[in-house]
């Protein structure tokens, strides 16, 4: 049983010694000149106008957490796609109360104006 993941021990072990390998020649043969404007943040392009640690309007993480609850359920289709052969007729109608629910809060946060930006 143990002999059949001897070749994925092996290809784990070559993979973290080539990457220490790298990292440390990197880290002995690589040059080191920061300058001023190498150590400067990078803000889209433009100079840093402000602190880093200014406080975000609130809208920014209501829109993060609206994309990541609709993206995290709609990686749910992906499976049931690849299954739906096998799954059958109630499979397809518990994806579509599914989708129904994912529907209507969409529309509940689109009406409360959670996506509107001003």
């Amino acid at each position: 049983m143990l002999e059949n993941y001897l070749p994925i021990l092996v290809f784990i072990g070559v993979a973290v010694i080539v990457g220490v390998v790298m990292e440390g020649l990197g880290f002995v043969l690589g040059t080191r000149h920061p300058d001023s404007e190498k150590l400067s943040p990078y803000e889209c392009g433009f100079e840093a106008f402000e602190d880093a640690r200014m406080k975000f309007d609130v809208r920014f993480y209501l829109v993060a957490i609206l994309f990541i609850i609709f993206d995290l359920e709609i990686a749910f289709l992906f499976p049931w796609a690849v299954v739906l052969d096998q799954i059958g007729m109630v499979g397809f109608l518990a994806m579509m109360v599914f989708l129904g629910i994912l529907v209507i809060g969409f529309i509940y946060e689109w009406k409360k104006g959670a996506l509107e930006w001003e």
